[in-house]
């Protein structure tokens, strides 16, 4: 399955739906798929949806999916993080009025290049062959995220080696 969740930002984000609910239409996406469309007035015809979605289903959909797709929100890729999922990160652009500014396209670029632990797309028409190879491009990220205690551990360790 895959999920996908535009959060509750009050701009429509129709660009998102109605991509996906294309790629579902032409056979690009095989998984069953469930949307959570917020204050977006496209409504998909090929996908299951609700507008809003409670919080515990939200967490059972994220870690039930295959694959995560999000709106650059931080709380909405974060918490697929947290369950050990990579999620796909759609950030909304203002040039689409998705926003109000494209703040959202400057934090997943950020998180995407200094964490390794997303998959940001900014071109939206790359978003079939990203779900297509998703799981190559996951193995392939080796992700960055690491645990400061085990980091701040292994160099302790090289330097009490170094002094004796």
């Amino acid at each position: 399955m895959i999920f996908v969740t535009v959060g509750t930002h009050e701009q429509p984000f129709n660009r998102l739906i109605q991509k996906i609910d294309e790629l579902k239409k032409d056979g690009t996406i095989q998984d069953d798929v469930i949307i959570q469309t917020g204050f977006s007035t496209y409504e998909p015809k090929y996908c299951q949806w609700s507008k809003l979605i409670p919080y515990q289903q939200m967490v059972k959909n994220v870690a039930d999916a295959r694959i995560v797709i999000t709106h650059g929100g931080p709380a909405s890729f974060i918490m697929p993080l947290q369950v050990g999922k990579t999620p796909i990160v759609v950030p909304r652009q203002h040039q689409f009025n998705e926003h109000v500014n494209d703040h959202q396209v400057e934090f997943a670029r950020n998180v995407s290049k200094r964490m390794g632990t997303i998959i940001d797309v900014e071109d939206i028409e790359t978003l079939g062959e990203i779900i297509t190879n998703y799981d190559q491009i996951v193995a392939g990220m080796g992700h960055g995220m690491s645990s400061n205690n085990a980091k701040f551990n292994e160099d302790l360790e090289k330097l009490v080696d170094k002094l004796f």
